[in-house]
């Protein structure tokens, strides 16, 4: 089992912009908030996505869900896991299976935020 810690703060930055998994392994991924700004005004959420996904075009969707489903598309295919969007001082923690070796994109998808808050989760 692997267990992942990932910050995001009030400059809409993560302060990891690569995490290393190997496949199939359990993962257990706490993301920390450590900002103090209000979920609503300035939240982060940890979105992983599959291969192949266009990052703007989601991002776009993500926004019309709305802060009531994470800024995640509930029908969306395209995301491997996530976590709820948090504020300021918050943290939050989801389990996972890591998925098949390659390189994955996690971004924040809260409204304007993916271009700065995105990296990569490389799976060996």
């Amino acid at each position: 089992e692997e267990m992942l810690i990932i910050e995001g703060n009030d400059q809409m930055q993560f302060n990891k912009k690569e995490l290393t998994v190997k496949a199939g392994q359990k993962i257990t991924l706490t993301l920390k908030y450590t900002g103090n700004m209000e979920a609503k005004v300035m939240g982060h959420n940890w979105v992983l996505l599959k291969n192949g996904v266009d990052v703007g075009t989601f991002a776009g969707e993500a926004i019309e869900a709305g802060i009531e489903n994470n800024y995640v598309p509930t029908s969306t295919s395209d995301v491997i896991a996530y976590t709820k969007i948090i504020g300021g001082g918050e943290s939050t923690t989801i389990e996972f299976t890591a998925p098949e070796s390659g390189t994955y994109e996690y971004i924040c998808t809260f409204p304007g935020h993916w271009s700065m808050m995105r990296g990569k989760l490389i799976v060996e």
